[in-house]
């Protein structure tokens, strides 16, 4: 296949018509907007079938810089509609796999990241309170999306002792002592 009619395919399959696909061949920032869209098509979706085939056509695209970041917001997408760890493990590991079609190892390394993050923040929802240990394994981009959001005072008492930043810490701490737990 080529790039020209990954892109084709990829818009047909999120019925997609107004991008002009010669314009996004010579266009790097109009191809990943385009990606950008199919991704929120996709996880808009019921039916997780065509996750496996979005993601494989996306990352042979040469430009590895927008595919990771398309990739990685379909991850986010699903994971925070993901009933829980064991769907969202289940649903990632049949993606991970497409990840080595990235000739960069940080971009691959990334999208493993982002997955152990979702899976840490599902278990954190489904009531598991993490160790000092499992809280330092996390990026501090997941730390502080759970200073941000977590309701959890057993939580935001870990993170405003052992958060990786100051930022973090204080964060957790201020919510911590609000009566009322709010998320943004």
């Amino acid at each position: 296949m080529t790039l020209r009619s990954d892109v084709a395919e990829l818009l047909a399959g999120a019925d997609i018509v107004d991008v002009d696909v010669d314009a996004a061949m010579v266009d790097g920032h109009v191809r990943s907007a385009a990606y950008q869209r199919v991704v929120k098509v996709t996880a808009s979706s019921r039916s997780r079938d065509r996750d496996r085939t979005v993601v494989a056509t996306i990352l042979r695209d040469p430009d590895e810089m927008a595919a990771k970041t398309a990739v990685v917001a379909l991850v986010d997408s699903i994971a925070m509609k993901a009933s829980g760890p064991a769907e969202f493990r289940q649903w990632s590991a049949e993606l991970l796999p497409e990840t080595d079609r990235l000739k960069t190892e940080a971009f691959r390394e990334f999208i493993r990241g982002r997955v152990r993050d979702w899976l840490f923040y599902l278990s954190i929802e489904d009531g598991h309170v993490p160790t000092p240990a499992e809280l330092a394994e996390v990026t501090y981009w997941m730390q502080r999306l759970l200073a941000e959001v977590s309701a959890s005072p057993a939580v935001l008492a870990l993170l405003a002792e052992s958060g990786r930043a100051k930022k973090i810490r204080n964060i957790a701490k201020d919510r911590a002592g609000n009566r009322k737990l709010s998320t943004p």
